[in-house]
């Protein structure tokens, strides 16, 4: 247990209790995906004879790992992106611990040239995020909420996304640092704009190195909205995305 301050209050946290909201990577067909990638691959290294598989006769597991950090799982990524320089989400992130609220929001339908998409609009974020609360996280659960986001193919589905008038509800309540159980915070085929990802980051008008996005996380149903403390744990690639952990700890 350890104490923390919120709000100029203090706060205990259980560090045993963490809600780990990523999906694990496999190399399997019920890994998600998205994006058109192929389940990633594990294979043992062969070279000169010599085998990186104890179940095939070597001393020892070794395997090369072939994935894609945007397609395969759980991600975070910085403005790198979507800019022409070279932006780095290991560089980009040097904070691991924010303030988070989660919520969860059944996208509306809507007819957009003849298809039907659910959207996240920003009268939906505004019912659950009033503009006088002030967090640095937030995570967005979407309904129906089911155990087969954990092994979906989303490609060619055109999941949810977020309208861009969101961005104005998120600057409000100063959040930088934005989670969601979809595999993209846009429209699956945009033409290439990512209208929200160039919002988010205020790119290229004034580039906001700090903020990151986080994308298919999986929260379960038993996590109940509310405030936590968030862990983003992100491996370090020298690269746009990298994949991630965020745990959550819930306050006393």
């Amino acid at each position: 247990m350890i104490k923390v301050t919120k709000n100029t209050s203090t706060q205990n946290i259980d560090l045993n209790e963490g809600l780990d909201l990523s999906m694990s990577l496999s190399n399997t067909e019920q890994n998600p995906r998205a994006w058109y990638v192929k389940p990633p691959v594990f294979e043992p290294v062969r070279e000169n004879g010599w085998i990186g598989s104890v179940q095939e006769g070597g001393a020892v597991n070794f395997r090369n790992i072939f994935f894609n950090p945007h397609g395969h799982g759980t991600h975070t990524e910085c403005l790198g992106h979507i800019t022409k320089e070279v932006y780095s989400i290991n560089k980009a992130l040097k904070k691991f611990f924010f303030t988070a609220k989660v919520i969860t929001i059944q996208p509306e339908e809507r007819d957009i040239n003849g298809s039907k998409d659910f959207i996240i609009t920003k009268k939906l974020l505004e019912q659950q995020l009033p503009e006088n609360e002030k967090f640095e996280a937030l995570i967005i659960r979407t309904l129906p909420n089911t155990d087969e986001k954990l092994s979906k193919n989303y490609s060619s589905t055109n999941p949810p996304y977020l309208e861009t008038a969101c961005i104005e509800r998120l600057n409000q309540c100063n959040i930088e640092h934005l989670l969601v159980d979809l595999p993209s915070v846009d429209r699956e085929e945009d033409g290439g704009e990512l209208a929200f990802h160039h919002a988010f980051w205020n790119v290229p008008e004034a580039p906001q190195m700090h903020k990151t996005i986080t994308e298919l996380i999986f929260v379960p149903n038993h996590v109940p909205d509310g405030e936590y403390l968030l862990n983003l744990q992100v491996a370090p690639f020298e690269n746009d995305a990298a994949p991630s952990r965020p745990v959550i700890y819930r306050y006393d």
